[in-house]
């Protein structure tokens, strides 16, 4: 998992000042308990092969804001160019109940405060919501506040969706925790609060972002003040810890979010840990709004998911043949050797993708990022590479550098597969295949992780954009791995040949060139 054994290490993050200029999490003192003994995991999330005990991380600002007189009419609106609605988007929306839902045309419609308007207006340059704010934000906002299973398109707002909704239903004069979002990874949880900042900005509304922070930099979690930051954001482990050790108060919480919910709630993600911080608030707050997102929900999960929540709650689902984003051309590249993939990185990755935007290689093992960068960067080859196993410093400041544009290509494990945002990002590569955990060698019938697989090529074409897939197969395993991908998601995968003209075939028709 990319947490630790739930570790009291912390990342603190807390929305200052309304006038405060930098968007992003300013660095605070971390607070962490001595390392109490870590059990081992056998595996880890987004790393295949086992882990030491993992992450020791940092502490972080959120916003703050303040600003009492807000004239909406009077507003600059800076148009967010990105967010345009994928012309896909055959959402289904099952309600349960008597309650009348009515899909939001502009976020006026959903009497949202002046403050929460400015940020989605100024900060985040918003002009109106897409098409699954405008049919769950209702759904989210409208009482009774019914529980909420949402799956859309990755890149299709959701994250707006459960921001605005702990914004809107916390109250800024109490303080005390009344709002948790949930995360698998502390990227996540921080990309998240980096989103909160924005939208809060003018509200006065605190946060703190519950993650693993470095153990040997910080005083003691038993020694800080209890939390009293309104909305928490934060991984499950140190969310835990929180509450074990009676830091984190959960009796005033209205509204619980599970970002990626079908690994929060999976058997093989955070599903223990989930459900007992879930059962832990519901015992002091039984009429808690849970909220679950995701761009998938397979079957076993979504079954298991409706048998959690209480009354059924409302439903907003897209078909799985109609996940694979519109916008992103997948390709399939044959390479009879190893040695070819990395020629083919280096010769048409690099090479012919120097006028593109970002580009993000996705590998299964650490082992493989570590082999794949150091080839890489021993021919002179400008590249960073993220997995499980860095330090949180070291993770912090290459996701950093990659979102500021400093670095052009990302090798990473499926650390940074859900989730992650970076609009510069135009080109993926699966230089491995995503499959599910095995316990020993390769399996002559191998089983593809499907999910993965989407948020992986998700993480090109956000909000609509233009974006390219490059899967490089290597032998019949993983022919087999590709061709059962295409059959479940009804859509069979362009081969391209190695050859220069062939690729920049490719990322003409992806629009790219």
């Amino acid at each position: 998992m990319a947490e630790t054994d739930a570790s009291a290490d912390t990342v603190n993050a807390t929305i200052e000042t309304a006038a405060q200029p930098n968007d992003n999490l300013s660095s605070d003192t971390a607070t962490s308990a001595p390392p109490p003994p870590v059990k081992p995991e056998s595996k880890r999330w987004a790393d295949e092969e086992d882990d030491p005990p993992e992450e020791p991380e940092k502490k972080n600002d959120a916003p703050s804001t303040s600003e009492p007189e807000v004239n909406v009419a009077e507003l600059k609106i800076t148009e967010n160019k990105f967010l345009d609605d994928p012309e896909d988007s055959n959402i289904s929306a099952v309600t349960t109940g008597d309650t009348p839902y009515t899909s939001a045309s502009s976020f006026e419609d959903l009497n949202l405060s002046p403050e929460v308007l400015k940020g989605l207006y100024v900060e985040m340059g918003f002009k109106k919501p897409s098409k699954v704010q405008a049919i769950t934000l209702p759904m989210i906002l409208t009482p009774p506040h019914k529980d909420l299973i949402a799956q859309a398109h990755n890149g299709s707002g959701k994250t707006t969706c459960f921001v605005l909704g702990m914004l809107s239903r916390v109250d800024p004069n109490v303080k005390a925790p009344q709002a948790l979002c949930i995360c698998p990874t502390r990227e996540l949880a921080i990309q998240n609060m980096e989103v909160l900042q924005k939208m809060g900005k003018y509200t006065g509304i605190k946060a703190e972002c519950a993650v693993p922070t470095e153990r040997t930099s910080a005083p003691s979690i038993q020694s800080r003040a209890p939390v009293s930051a309104q909305i928490v954001i934060g991984t499950p482990g140190t969310i835990k810890k929180w509450m074990s050790i009676k830091k984190l108060g959960v009796s005033r919480v209205k509204i619980l979010v599970f970002d990626e919910a079908d690994y929060m709630l999976a058997k093989d993600g955070f599903q223990d840990d989930s459900l007992r911080i879930k059962k832990d608030i519901e015992r002091f707050s039984p009429h808690c709004q849970v909220l679950l997102f995701s761009a998938t929900f397979n079957e076993i999960v979504t079954n298991f998911v409706s048998r959690v929540i209480k009354g059924g709650g409302n439903k907003l689902f897209v078909k799985k043949e109609e996940l694979s984003l519109e916008g992103v051309k997948q390709y399939k590249v044959y390479c009879p050797d190893e040695l070819t993939k990395i020629e083919i990185i280096k010769s048409k990755i690099f090479e012919l993708g120097e006028n593109l935007g970002q580009r993000i290689i996705f590998v299964r093992t650490k082992n493989s990022a570590r082999m794949l960068h150091q080839t890489l960067v021993e021919d002179g080859y400008a590249v960073t590479t993220i997995q499980g196993a860095l330090t949180v410093e070291d993770r912090d400041k290459i996701v950093k550098e990659f979102k500021d544009g400093l670095t052009q290509v990302l090798i990473s494990t499926d650390l940074l597969a859900r989730g992650f945002d970076q609009q510069q990002v135009n080109c993926v590569v699966n230089y491995d295949l995503p499959i599910k955990y095995t316990s020993g060698p390769r399996t002559h019938d191998p089983e593809p992780d499907y999910e993965v697989y989407l948020h992986r090529i998700g993480r090109a074409g956000r909000f609509g954009r233009k974006g390219a897939v490059f899967n490089l197969i290597c032998g019949d395993w993983d022919e087999l791995i590709m061709s059962k991908i295409e059959q479940y998601f009804n859509s069979p995968v362009t081969e391209v040949q190695n050859t220069e003209e062939a690729f920049e075939g490719a990322l003409k028709s992806a629009g790219l060139l």
